[in-house]
């Protein structure tokens, strides 16, 4: 059956799936059968019984719909106009760091530097992070800062 990851305690070792049927299925981190995390919203394929998850597999997701090296470069050549936050979808984070740059050079230019760091520390983030990270933080997520 087919299902998503609703929640996962990595110390605990519990989770739980929505199955496709509508129900809720518990699984515990020795029934996971792939090399990937249980993730929240990683979809899964497993058999259900009783309401217990059992040989939960990770299905293949579907391709990012946002590249992390495409945010990572715009981050780091066009960052400080806030080019990689209107790509990834974060139009006001992206207008914020673009009128703090214009507008940053009537007081002495230091808005503007700070906006730089923010941008050059971003396309390291951004590069640092696996994929899968990738697209649970930024893309899911919705985290516009750091």
């Amino acid at each position: 059956m087919l299902g998503t990851i609703l929640s996962y305690s990595a110390q605990t070792g519990d989770g739980i799936i929505s199955g496709a049927d509508g129900q809720r299925y518990a699984f515990r981190s020795a029934d996971w059968r792939s090399e990937v995390e249980p993730l929240s919203g990683r979809k899964v394929d497993f058999i259900g019984t009783d309401g217990i998850a059992q040989q939960v597999y990770a299905v293949a997701a579907a391709p990012m719909e946002k590249n992390k090296l495409v945010a990572c470069l715009l981050a780091f050549f066009l960052g400080t106009f806030g080019i990689h936050k209107f790509y990834l979808g974060y139009n006001a984070a992206g207008l914020i760091m673009l009128l703090v740059f214009l507008f940053g050079f009537i007081a002495l230019g230091i808005p503007s530097v700070v906006i730089g760091l923010i941008a050059l520390i971003e396309g390291i983030l951004y590069i640092v992070k696996s994929d899968e990270e990738f697209e649970a933080v930024y893309v899911r997520g919705k985290r516009a800062w750091f």
